[in-house]
């Protein structure tokens, strides 16, 4: 017998659906939600730069299938970064990731706002009748809410308040052109050509050494196909290693032939509990976005879990380099450190640089004694960025996704959002700026005395000469406008509130089942209360001599099927990161709640 479902809260109106920017992928209807009553609606709050949201655009796509003629899914873009405002980058980004359902650009987050979401991605489901019914927040509730939309159909078909029919969703007409949203380039070896990673169309393109004329596209299809790869990296028998991202796996192509292979990753997405070692096609990956051959193998910069991993060919394995998991800017020894989505590679010597997207940072690894030490160039964590030349201590970089090397030992920096390319050099400590008014570029390949520019958003290769003197732009600086919670110093009590979805428990067969681990940025803003532990509340002690600082919050719960006459139910994962600004002030709060999946209440 099934169990039965779990009480719901009470009834809650959903605010309405406000954006600035307008809608995309209507044919430039607007909509109200009283124009949607009578369909499901879930809402999607997501930015283009989020890997997790990345995520679950594809986790949701099967959902939008199956049942396309109740449910209504809408995307609100809410930027973290200035450039996530502007409309434009709002365009592009829903066609690079084949966003098929209406998209409401909310540039000044009023909708993010009015329903007091915290965190990127969230996700709120909406009743025919215009109530929310559930809030979820992060990755892996995508069988959860399939199994709510059913209990709804059935519900509210009873009642008869669903409507059936088609969408407000409509296709923007395709542009034609030899590249779209290309990623990442190499230069073959022998013929010069341009090999690059075309993502969207989720293909590798060959191009002659002009950067324009196609010789070939190779779709991969006798290895199960690209999806969106990424990055690419020659090894030293000549042929290419690509990050196949959205395949969360690894391929490589030989050239010559034109054959394509997997050699790491199951296809799967990795989860917190899988293995982090082991036999590379059985050991699963998630989103690597870049490689580069260093120390004798190829360096993964696996974006969708924060870290660096490593594939060996010569014993077919894979293994965690650096990083463990939890997201931000920390430095030390590889194994303690902190990414937030590395997206980018280059070596130079005894140093691996890595663009460490979400930190707009530039990081690096290096050798020390029998490991490695990470270290950050340029960059101070996830909400400062900006334009901003100078000594590397007080310079600003916003969301960059490649790095260069170049022949006099400095790096040249694809500074994405700031459409630039920037130079660090290390001999100097300075960033320079080599090159502006590019479009979102996103990897550069040396080419003799020139640097070829992936331009992402102008779907082109664009050729530049070094410049000898750095170009001179007027310095800015932004922080993330997310507004800071404002909570009291002093006893704060941290609630992540989940409920079990229906139909489901918490897995506790082999001990807990949740995980919530807290630190802060900076360290002295907590007295007590960091660390790892089972229970999803904690007491804290915020420090009343800090003003403001940022919380970090990881939460994870496993739930299983409940029913008793299937042994071996299936189980999911939920989880989530927080990172929450936080202002303390005398009148400011004494909880603090984070939903990863139900209702606050």
């Amino acid at each position: 017998m099934n169990a039965a479902p779990a009480p719901r809260h009470a009834r809650l109106r959903a605010p309405e659906l406000i954006g600035k920017g307008g809608w995309l992928n209507t044919g430039d209807q607007e909509y109200t939600l009283a124009d949607l009553r009578g369909r499901i609606v879930i809402l999607d709050f997501w930015t283009f730069c989020c890997i997790n949201c990345l995520h679950v655009l594809d986790e949701l796509r099967e959902l939008e299938e199956k049942h396309r003629d109740t449910v209504v899914i809408i995307g609100v873009h809410s930027p973290k970064f200035v450039h996530e405002a502007e409309h434009q980058a709002v365009v592009d980004a829903v066609e690079r990731y084949q966003v098929h359902h209406p998209v409401l650009d909310d540039p000044e987050l009023a909708t993010w706002k009015q329903y007091a979401v915290r965190a990127w991605p969230t996700l709120v489901v909406i009743d025919p009748e215009g109530y929310i019914v559930a809030q979820h927040a992060g990755e892996g509730h995508a069988h959860a809410i399939a199994k709510l939309v059913e209990e709804l159909e059935a519900e509210h078909a009873a009642k008869g308040t669903l409507r059936r029919g088609d969408g407000p969703y409509v296709a923007p007409e395709a542009v034609a052109s030899d590249l779209r949203f290309p990623g990442k380039a190499v230069v073959l070896p022998g013929s010069g050509n341009f090999l690059v990673s075309d993502s969207t169309r989720h293909e590798l393109v060959e191009l002659e050494p002009d950067g324009e004329t196609v010789v070939r596209r190779i779709d991969g299809a006798e290895s199960g196909g690209f999806k969106e790869p990424q990055g690419l990296a020659l090894l030293p028998d000549g042929r290419v290693v690509v990050a196949d991202t959205v395949n969360h796996a690894l391929r490589v192509l030989d050239p010559v032939s034109g054959a394509v292979e997997r050699v790491a990753g199951t296809g799967k997405q990795w989860w917190q509990g899988s293995p982090t070692s082991g036999p590379a096609l059985s050991v699963d990956l998630s989103s690597p976005w870049d490689v580069a051959w260093w120390q004798g193998k190829v360096w993964i910069a696996m974006a969708g879990v924060h870290q660096l991993w490593t594939y060996d060919p010569s014993t077919g394995t894979v293994e965690v380099a650096a990083g463990t998991t939890q997201e931000g800017l920390v430095d030390g020894p590889a194994g303690e450190a902190w990414f937030a989505q590395p997206s980018g590679l280059a070596v130079t010597g005894d140093r691996l640089w890595v663009a460490d997207s979400e930190n707009s940072a530039l990081r690096y690894v290096e050798p020390a004694g029998s490991g490695y030490v990470v270290g950050t160039a340029v960059g101070t964590g996830l909400f400062d960025f900006g334009h901003r030349d100078g000594e590397a201590g007080q310079a600003l970089l916003q969301h960059p996704l490649g790095v260069t090397a170049l022949p006099d030992g400095s790096v040249a920096v694809s500074d994405t959002y700031n459409h630039a390319l920037r130079r660090y050099d290390p001999a100097t400590g300075e960033v320079t700026t080599l090159a502006t008014d590019l479009r979102e570029p996103s990897d550069a390949v040396l080419v003799g005395d020139d640097i070829v520019v992936v331009e992402s958003a102008r779907h082109r290769l664009t050729r530049l000469r070094l410049p000898e003197a750095a170009v001179r732009v007027d310095a800015v600086a932004h922080r993330t406008q997310r507004a800071a919670t404002e909570v009291a110093p002093g006893a704060l009590r941290l609630d992540v509130v989940f409920q079990a979805p229906s139909g489901q428990k918490l897995d506790t067969r082999y001990g807990p089942s949740t995980r919530l681990i807290v630190s802060s940025t900076p360290a002295e803003l907590l007295v007590s209360g960091e660390g790892t532990g089972t229970d999803l509340s904690r007491d804290l002690v915020l420090n009343p001599s800090v003003p403001e600082g940022v919380l970090h919050v990881s939460a994870m719960a496993a739930s299983c099927d409940d029913d008793p006459s299937n042994e071996y139910p299936a189980c999911h994962m939920h989880q989530q990161d927080w990172g929450v600004p936080v202002r303390l002030t005398a009148g400011g709060g004494t909880r603090l709640p984070l939903i990863l999946a139900g209702l606050d209440g």
